[in-house]
C-alpha cells in the first residue's frame, strides 16, 4: 500500500491527525492557509505543499478538515480544476448535508471518489487517536482507507450511502451538546452543595452518571481554565446550527438540545468564543450568582 496521504486543513483536528500519521510512518503532505500552522507541521516532518491542488497531485488519497462551507467549496474546486487522475477524497469536516453533497458533486464531475467521513471526538482526543471515523460512500474506497483510519482513530465503520457519516455525526454531536451542559450544571450544583470539586470529578467519572464529556470537561470546569480549546465555542455554535437544521429536516423535536443552544450563545456573548465549550460552566456560574445575589 502506498503510505502517502494528503491532508488539507491543519487545524486542531487535521494537525493532530497529521502528527499521528507521521509517527506511524506515513508520508504526510499537508496544506493550510495559515502560515503558522504550516510551520508547526513542517517542524514535525509533514511535507508542506504550496496549495490544495499540489496536495492532490502528490497523494492518491486526500483528507480534508476544513472550517467552513466556503473553504470546502474552494478546496473542491481547486482539486477538480487540477485535471488529475482519480483520487479518493475523504471529507472529515462537520458540514451540512447540502454542503457535503455540493463538495461531492464538484469532485465527482472531475472523476474523483468522495467519501463523507466526519469524526467523533475532540482535538484532545485526536491527539491520542481516540476518534471514531463515520465513513460513508463508496465501499471499495472506504475499504482502501481502513488501514489509514486505524492509524489515527480507534474505530471506523462503513455506514453505507454517502451522507450517512454526517447523519451519524449529527446524532453524536446532539448528545455532546447536552452532555457538556449537563456536566456544567452538575458541577455547579456540586459547588453550591459545598462538595470538593476535584473529589466530585474523581467519584462521578467512573460511575453510572458519567459521560465522556463529563470526564473530559469537568476537570476544566474545576480549574476554570478553558485553553487550549479542544472545541471552541464559536466553532461549536456553527455545528449546533447544522444539527438544528438536520432535526428540522427530518421532522424530529429535540427539546433538550434546544434548551442548550442559548447557553452556548451566552458563552459567546460573554467573550468566550475562542475558549473551550467547557466554558459554559461560566455561564451557569454567572446565572447562579445573579439569582443568589
Amino acid at each position: 500500500m502506498d503510505r502517502t496521504i494528503g491532508i488539507i486543513g491543519l487545524g486542531i483536528m487535521g494537525g493532530a491527525i497529521a502528527r499521528n500519521l507521521v509517527d506511524r510512518n506515513w508520508h504526510v503532505i499537508g496544506f493550510d492557509i495559515d502560515p503558522k500552522r504550516r510551520n508547526e507541521l513542517a517542524s514535525v516532518r509533514v511535507a508542506i505543499a504550496s496549495n490544495a491542488a499540489q496536495v492532490a497531485r502528490d497523494a492518491p488519497i486526500i483528507m480534508t478538515s476544513l472550517p467552513s462551507p466556503d473553504a470546502a467549496h474552494q478546496v473542491a474546486q481547486e482539486i477538480a480544476d487540477a485535471n488529475l487522475s482519480q483520487r479518493i477524497v475523504a471529507e472529515l469536516s462537520t458540514l451540512s448535508l447540502a454542503d457535503k453533497i455540493r463538495f461531492e458533486s464538484i469532485l465527482a464531475k472531475a472523476g474523483h471518489v468522495v467519501l463523507d467521513c466526519p469524526l467523533s471526538g475532540t482535538g484532545a482526543q485526536a491527539k491520542v487517536r481516540d476518534l471514531v471515523v463515520y465513513a460513508s460512500g463508496n465501499s471499495e474506497a472506504i475499504a482502501r482507507c481502513v488501514e489509514l483510519f486505524a492509524d489515527f482513530a480507534k474505530e471506523s465503520a462503513d455506514l453505507g450511502r454517502f451522507g450517512n457519516g454526517s447523519r451519524m455525526k449529527f446524532i453524536a454531536n446532539h448528545l455532546v451538546a447536552i452532555h457538556n451542559v449537563a456536566a456544567a450544571e452538575a458541577m455547579m450544583l456540586a459547588e453550591r452543595a459545598g462538595l470538593d470539586p476535584e473529589k466530585v470529578v474523581d467519584m462521578i467519572s467512573p460511575g453510572a452518571g458519567s459521560s465522556r464529556m463529563f470526564q473530559m470537561r469537568a476537570p476544566m470546569m474545576v480549574s476554570r481554565v478553558y485553553e487550549p480549546a479542544t472545541m471552541k465555542v464559536s466553532t461549536w455554535k456553527k455545528d449546533m446550527a447544522i444539527i438544528a437544521e438536520f432535526a428540522e429536516d427530518v421532522g424530529c423535536d429535540v427539546p433538550l438540545f434546544n434548551l442548550t443552544a442559548p447557553i452556548y450563545s451566552q458563552a459567546a456573548e460573554m467573550g468566550l468564543g475562542d475558549k473551550d465549550t467547557a466554558s459554559v460552566f461560566e455561564v451557569l456560574r454567572t446565572s447562579t450568582d445573579r439569582h443568589s445575589g
